[in-house]
């Protein structure tokens, strides 16, 4: 059988997180009644004319900067003719020869490795409607009937270079970029609604071979999940069409997530069946160097800079700092938290061990975790201060995600503090030594398991709240006396 390469490249589309559409005053907000954001601007009205929202723009030259675009000083719209039920107007207003940003990248990390994924332009346009299909998908579907709440909506297009050749690394790309929408704040990503989806451009070609195979174009892809489990099933299609002696068609496919296949829906257009031409009732957008400089000046710190930052000035371990970063929620909780806590490293071992289990157990977001930033610094501190031991510490940890109390008030309510009196342990290591002579002859027969016997003893006699290096310590210097 032949080796292939897997080819992929992504078309990201990001809703912007204005509170107007993009060309008309009716409002963005998601969940509404079908049909009731809309007026005779973005249903395409004969007579009615659009008027650009800057907030687009801004958002737009914000977001190119972040990933290392070119922001074009001079840019247009166009219309895009296609006749779909969804597009009450009959043309899509976007961006097609001048788009407002080119060039640009993100590096992303698979399996330890660095890559740089080029991105070709992004471009400003409006959302189509959605169509609500009778069905589970648009192939089992007897009927479907249109929401125009979503059409006019502003989006951002992120266009990749095919530089992705599996689905795990166009699965990091993907979650890299939400990072970025994220932190410049131009979009929600809520992908469950839809304001951050994807349409997978992939092909094959023989291992070694310099043309690209023909591609196909699996659209609308709304969760990580199912942009893996496309690309890995489009590239075995492919292949066996391949082996089997046939030839790739270029086209428009669906995802069928309940039978993990992709359909096809029509062939692939090209540009030339869009009939682009230039927007007539929308200037140019015009900017100056002035301009491009205050957006870039109000940018955040973004996920590579607060990455390296939490490596060089809080000795975090690289995988470590990308897994708090690559989500703003987590990045900011850790930020407040470390203002108390007293050491970085355990404090991120505890976000990405206890923390994050929580989050992923009850489906949550970091800005509904029960504790606050504050409360998991000071519980740090406690372990640190040798108050309590990890096994203490976290029976606290479960009592805190009942009731955000500060754990040492919930320490002293419980009866947890950790005991470190020397006295008091010195009297403990010398009842469990006199109580177990074969553990002490195996000690100095050379076999040091005995110790971890004897340090358990001592734990479960004070039921956890032995200071466990205390009691360490006390037992091999006991033991060779």
């Amino acid at each position: 059988m032949t080796e292939y390469t897997t080819v992929i490249g992504l078309e990201v589309h990001a809703e912007l997180k204005t509170k107007s559409k993009a060309f008309c005053s009716c409002s963005t907000s998601f969940g509404s009644e079908p049909n009731t954001h809309v007026c005779p601007v973005c249903l395409g009205m004969p007579g009615a004319l659009p008027v650009m929202n800057k907030r687009v723009v801004e958002f737009a030259v914000r977001f190119g900067l972040a990933v290392n675009c070119d922001i074009q000083k001079y840019s247009k719209f166009d219309r895009k003719n296609y006749f779909y039920p969804d597009l009450s107007k009959n043309y899509q207003i976007s961006q097609f020869a001048q788009p407002i940003c080119l060039g640009g990248h993100l590096d992303i990390q698979v399996d330890g490795k660095t890559k740089r994924v080029g991105i070709t332009r992004i471009h400003m346009e409006e959302d189509a409607g959605k169509l609500v299909h009778s069905g589970a998908t648009i192939n089992t579907s007897d009927s479907s009937a249109v929401d125009y709440n979503r059409a006019g909506v502003p989006l951002i297009e992120i266009v990749s270079e095919p530089d992705m050749r599996s689905a795990a690394e166009a699965r990091a790309y993907m979650e890299k970029l939400k990072a970025y929408l994220e932190y410049t704040d131009v979009c929600d990503c809520k992908m469950q609604e839809g304001s951050m989806r994807c349409d997978a451009n992939i092909s094959v070609m023989p291992e070694g071979a310099k043309e690209f195979g023909t591609r196909a174009e699996i659209k609308n892809l709304n969760s990580f999940r199912a942009l893996e489990k496309t690309i890995e099933y489009e590239v075995q299609r492919q292949i066996q069409i391949l082996e089997d002696g046939g030839h790739i068609v270029q086209e428009t496919r669906t995802w069928d997530d309940a039978q993990g296949v992709t359909f096809s829906m029509r062939s692939k257009e090209e540009a030339h069946d869009y009939r682009y031409f230039p927007e007539p009732d929308l200037v140019p957008i015009v900017l100056d160097d002035a301009y491009i400089d205050k957006v870039r000046s109000e940018l955040p710190e973004l996920p590579d800079a607060r990455k390296a930052r939490l490596i060089k000035e809080k000795g975090l371990q690289e995988y470590d700092a990308e897994l708090i970063v690559s989500n703003k929620k987590m990045a900011d909780y850790y930020a407040k938290a470390d203002k108390v806590a007293s050491d970085a490293k355990v404090l991120a071992n505890w976000m990405l061990g206890e923390v994050s289990a929580y989050l992923n157990n009850n489906t949550v977001e970091m800005d509904k975790f029960p504790i606050s930033p504050e409360h998991l610094g000071e519980l740090v501190n406690l372990i640190k201060k040798g108050v309590l031991s990890n096994k203490l510490a976290k029976q606290v940890f479960a009592e805190m995600l009942k009731a955000d109390k500060a754990p040492a008030e919930l320490v002293k309510s419980l009866g947890l503090e950790q005991v470190s009196d020397t006295g008091a342990l010195q009297a403990m290591v010398d009842e469990v030594i006199a109580a177990n002579p074969q553990s002490v002859a195996d000690f100095k027969a050379g076999k040091d398991r005995a110790v971890g016997f004897l340090v358990g003893q001592i734990m479960k006699k004070s039921r956890g709240k032995a200071n466990p290096a205390m009691v360490n310590e006390m037992i091999v210097k006991k033991l060779k006396e």
